[in-house]
C-alpha cells in the first residue's frame, strides 16, 4: 500500500565514518500525556576529542536526542566554540562546545546538576587523567553519570568524594543484584504484538537511530510503537524500557531483555514493539546480539548495512559481511525473518545510496531504504508490508 508522507528525521548526510556513529539517538516510548511538567535536570557532557567520533556516541545522541536532561554544553577542546548540532551535521542546535569544565561552568550561570561522562571506549574504563576530571565535577557539587563498564559506586575514592559532597553516581550500565536477575521464562509468548528487532552487519552502524525514526514513524502514523533500548546511552536518554545488556552476565542476558520487553507490552499495551539491536550476529568481538534474537524472539528483523564501509569498525583486518550471509545466519539461527533493509549512507554520495537500493531490493527480494536521507514513509511500509494485520490501527491522514 501507499502511505501519504509523514514528518520527516532530520537527514544530514555523514560524511565520514565517525560521523555515521553521531547518528545514534534514542527514544522509548510516546511521550506521556497529562501530570504537572517537572523540571529537567541540567547537565554538561564530557566528550574530550571524541565528540562526532564513534567512541563520543554517547555524547553525540544525548545532544540530539534527551528526555532526562537538558543538555548545556559539551566539552572537546577540539572543537571549541563549534555548535553541537553542526558538528553531527545537523541544523544548529544552540548547544555550545567548550574547552573545559571551568569553560563550561563559566557560560552556564551556576553549577549544573550532572555531569556526563559522554564517552564509550572500547577499554569500558577512565583513564588516570579522566579520573581526575570526574572527581573534580563532584567536588564541585555535581552528580555523575557513568555509562562506562567501570562502577565509580564501587570505587572507593569515588565513593567517599561523593558521599562528603552529598552527590550522587549513576553507574548505568551496573546489572541489577544477581539474586534478582531473571532467566528466560518463555512468556515472551504472552507478548501478541509483533515484535520487530533492528540488527546490523555491524557495531556503531547506526541500528539505534534507525530504531528510533522507525518507533516514531509508527507512532506518527497512529500505530502504537514502544521501543526497548539495549544500551547504556539510551538509557541515559531516558529510555523508558531497556537494558545495558553487555554488563549482563550471560546466563541472564536473554532473561532480562525478555523481562523487559514483557514489562513494555504490559505497560503500555502497544500495537508493536522495536527493539534496538547490538553490535551483529556475524561479529565474533561481540554475542549480544545472539542474546537478543534469544530474548526478543522478533517475529521480524530490519538489517542495517553500511555499503561504504569496507571493514569492521575498529578491525581493519576483517572485512564486512554482505547483507545477504548475515540475513542467511540471522535467519538460520533464530525463527524470524528479515523484513527490510536500512542503507547507513556513510562514504556515499545520495546516488549511490539510490543504486544501493536498487541493488538489495532486486538481490534480496525485500524493501530496502535510507532510513536518515529518505522519507520515513518508507520504513512504516516495510512493516505493513510483513505485518499487514497492523494497517487498520493507521489514521486516516496517512492512508
Amino acid at each position: 500500500m501507499s502511505l501519504s508522507p509523514i514528518s520527516v528525521w532530520p537527514n544530514a548526510p555523514f560524511a565520514d565514518h565517525d560521523r555515521a556513529a553521531s547518528t545514534d539517538v534514542a527514544m522509548s516510548a510516546p511521550p506521556r500525556s497529562g501530570g504537572e511538567q517537572q523540571r529537567v535536570a541540567t547537565a554538561v557532557v564530557y566528550c574530550e576529542a571524541n565528540f562526532g567520533a564513534i567512541d563520543g556516541k554517547t555524547a553525540n545522541g544525548l545532544v540530539r536526542h534527551s528526555e532526562k536532561y537538558e543538555i548545556l554544553s559539551v566539552i572537546d577542546s577540539e572543537k571549541v566554540g563549534l555548535d553541537a548540532g553542526v558538528v553531527l551535521g545537523d541544523e544548529p542546535n544552540a548547544i555550545p562546545i567548550y574547552r573545559d569544565l571551568a569553560d563550561a561552568l563559566a557560560h552556564a550561570g551556576g553549577v549544573p546538576d550532572y555531569y556526563i561522562f559522554g564517552m564509550a571506549p572500547s577499554s569500558g574504563m577512565l583513564s588516570t587523567h579522566e579520573r581526575g576530571l570526574v572527581l573534580e565535577a563532584i567536588d564541585l557539587g555535581m552528580n555523575v553519570v557513568n555509562g562506562l563498564h567501570e562502577f565509580l559506586n564501587d570505587d572507593p575514592e569515588f565513593a567517599a568524594a561523593s558521599a562528603a559532597r552529598n552527590v550522587e553516581i549513576l553507574d548505568v550500565r551496573k546489572p541489577r543484584a544477581k539474586k534478582d536477575l531473571r532467566t528466560f521464562s518463555g512468556r515472551i509468548a504472552e507478548v501478541t504484538c509483533p515484535r520487530i528487532a533492528v540488527l546490523g552487519t555491524d557495531c556503531a552502524i547506526g541500528k539505534r537511530t534507525t530504531a528510533t525514526i522507525l518507533t516514531r514513524a509508527l507512532n506518527d502514523c497512529g500505530v502504537k510503537a514502544v521501543m526497548v533500548g539495549t544500551g547504556q546511552t539510551g538509557l541515559i536518554q531516558g529510555a523508558r524500557y531497556g537494558v545495558s545488556l553487555d554488563a549482563v552476565p550471560s546466563q541472564f542476558c536473554s532473561g532480562e531483555l525478555e523481562a523487559t520487553i514483557v514489562e513494555a507490552f504490559e505497560g503500555e499495551d502497544p500495537d508493536v514493539i522495536i527493539i534496538e539491536g547490538q553490535g551483529a550476529l556475524s561479529h565474533p568481538a561481540y554475542s549480544t546480539s545472539s542474546f537478543i534474537l534469544r530474548g526478543c524472539c522478533p517475529h521480524g528483523v530490519v538489517l542495517q548495512h553500511a555499503p561504504g564501509r569496507t571493514h569492521r569498525c575498529d578491525f581493519p583486518r576483517m572485512a564486512m559481511p554482505t547483507p545477504a550471509t548475515e540475513i542467511n545466519l540471522i535467519q538460520t539461527f533464530a525463527d524470524t525473518k528479515v523484513i527490510g533493509l536500512t542503507i547507513n549512507h556513510e562514504n556515499m554520495t545520495d546516488a549511490e545510496v539510490d543504486a544501493a537500493i536498487t541493488h538489495y531490493e532486486c538481490e534480496l527480494g525485500i524493501p530496502a531504504t535510507d532510513a536518515l536521507t529518505r522519507s520515513p514513509t518508507h520504513l512504516v511500509e516495510m512493516v505493513l508490508a510483513a505485518f499487514p494485520e497492523l494497517e487498520e490501527k493507521l489514521t486516516a491522514g496517512v492512508r
